[in-house]
């Protein structure tokens, strides 16, 4: 386990915002995936999964290298999550 000044002198933004982004993307798609299971739509189901596994592959190799690219993780995972559960409430209406 690294010491935090080595995780910090490694931390790459760029990096960081591409964690983000893809756990932001990776999330909205979870909770699509979900609609589409609870509504028996399985083969964009079954896409959605496959796809949702190769973004989280992403996750976990950059984080493993520097346990802070947990924090952007979470924040696109929030971000996913608000922002796909809050459109599919709007569009109902």
């Amino acid at each position: 386990m690294e010491n935090i000044s080595e995780a910090i002198k490694a931390f790459n933004f760029i990096i960081a915002l591409s964690v983000l982004v893809v756990y932001a993307i990776t999330d909205a798609l979870y909770a699509r995936y979900t609609m589409d299971v609870t509504n028996r739509n399985e083969f964009k189901a079954a896409t959605i999964g496959a796809t949702i596994h190769f973004f989280l592959a992403f996750g976990v190799i950059n984080y493993t290298q520097n346990w802070l690219y947990i924090f952007p993780l979470a924040v696109g995972s929030w971000i996913g999550t608000y922002y796909t559960v809050k459109k599919d409430r709007l569009s109902q209406k």
